[in-house]
Parts: structure tokens; sequence; C-alpha cells
């Protein structure tokens, strides 16, 4: 961990900023739903996989990381074009350096880092997402650290190193699958705040949407992963003027309001 922190502090495009996205019309919103759809899709299929004592943890996992960086794909491609990666990576050795660019250098570093994190210990993903009137905006953070206070726990024997045989293995695994099982539960119930977060701008009126958000955190140490997700309120003062192109902003209030109740002392790397 201290090589990545020293790797990356000064340089990760994701430290401390936000992409705000505007919402010009409902065209746009239905796209920001349908994405986040998508995401809340996914929690709800990892919640089924972690139930089923035949699927390996770690599946259940990357199934949902597979089917978030497809989310994240969906409007990267919208935002920048189908040559997102190139770039990102002419960003990335200062050959463009203008909004698009930066734009696309959050977004690929966001998902090099959502895929790694299946395999790095100690590494919380902790995004953080806000609707406002005429715009969105993704907070992604990596914080040290495993889990947050109100984060459920579950194990996957597969990745543990502990040596257990005999009665002791069967008890092991029997209260793994538990605490995955408690897990899915969770998982299920707390999906409910990302799809009341966010509802349908067909469904609901613009009053009751133009306002949402939430706070995730995922995270793993050896063979205990931990998950969260919870209702945030945006602050409505925060943006002075009105969005006009996608673009990387400061991070807001909500950041750091989430940092200190959620994230505790674990240090922002990214």
């Amino acid at each position: 961990m201290s090589e990545r922190r020293d790797r990356w502090d000064d340089q990760s495009v994701l430290r401390r900023r936000a992409l705000r996205i505007p919402l010009p019309d409902v065209d746009a919103e239905r796209l920001f739903y349908e994405n986040m759809r998508r995401v809340a899709d996914a929690r709800e299929r990892k919640a089924d996989l972690l139930a089923d004592p035949d699927v390996p943890l770690l599946e259940a996992y990357e199934v949902e990381i597979d089917l978030v960086t497809d989310a994240f794909e969906h409007r990267l491609e919208s935002t920048v074009g189908g040559d997102y990666r190139e770039v990102a990576a002419a960003c990335a050795r200062g050959e463009r350096d203008d909004r698009v660019a930066r734009v696309a250098a959050y977004y690929v570093e966001a998902l090099w880092l959502m895929q790694e994190q299946t395999t790095v210990t100690d590494m919380l993903f902790a995004p953080l997402i806000l609707r406002y009137p005429d715009c969105v905006t993704v907070n992604v953070r990596f914080t040290d650290g495993f889990r947050t206070p109100e984060s459920v726990v579950y194990e996957s024997p597969e990745q543990s190193r502990v040596e257990v045989s005999g009665e002791h293995l069967e008890t092991y695994y029997a209260e793994s699958t538990y605490s995955q099982r408690q897990a899915a539960e969770r998982i299920r119930e707390t999906t409910r705040h990302l799809r009341d977060a966010f509802p349908d701008p067909d469904a609901v009126p613009f009053e009751e949407r133009k306002y949402g958000g939430i706070v995730a955190a995922s995270g793993r140490r050896g063979s205990a992963f931990s998950d969260y997700l919870g209702r945030v309120d945006p602050d409505p003062d925060r943006f002075g003027g009105p969005a006009t192109d996608p673009a990387l902003v400061p991070e807001g209030p909500e950041a750091r309001r989430t940092e200190r109740s959620l994230l505790g002392d674990g240090d922002v790397i990214f």
C-alpha cells in the first residue's frame, strides 16, 4: 500500500476531485437513470450469488465489478467517445490537458482501480454519487482501510490462509456460508437506497427527483470482505453556476462529511 501511495498521491487525477456531468434534459436523465439501474442490478446479482453456497465468493464479487464496469464504460463512451482509452493515455503522457482528456483520464483510472480491487487487500472503494437539479457528480475514492463502522462483513474460505482441518473446517465453512447469506440480505436491503435516490424520470416528478445521493464502501482484508451503502443529502449551495459540459470539479462538502463519518482514520489515497 505504501508503494501505491508513493506512486499515486501527487499524480492521481481522482484525488479530491469529482466528475460533474450535466443533465440538460430528460434524455440525459434517462441515461443517468439507466446507468444507476445497472449498478443496482449488479448489487442484487451479487447478493443472489453470495446466498448460493455453491458459488465462490470472489465470483460474486467479480460479477458485480464487471457489471458496474459496463455501466461506467457506457457513460464514458457517451461522454468522450469510443477512443476514450487513447484520449486518457494522451492525458497521462502530458500530450493533452483539455477538459475531455481529463474526464477520460478520471474514468479510466477509476475503472483500473475498481478492477484491481478484487486482488488487493486493505483498500476501501468508497464512491459518492450525487444528483443536483441540473447535474450529477461522481466522486470516486479509494482509501486505506477495510470497512466502515456500518459495513456488513463476510468471509471467503477460498481466500483464507488459516490452516483448519476436521470438524473445525466444517464449522468454519458453515460460519462463512452464514456470513455470506447475512451479507446478501443486507446488500439487497441497502440497494433500495440506490433505487430511491435516483428514480425513473418518467415516473417521478422533477421536484421529487432533483436531489438525491448515495455513498458506498466495499473493501477486503485477506479472506474477509465488507459492504456498505447509504443515502446522502446533497448540498444545494455547492455550485454557483449551471453545468454546461462534463468536467472535473473539486470534491464537495458531502465528500468531506462522509469521509469523517464513515472512513474514519483511513487515508484517502486516490
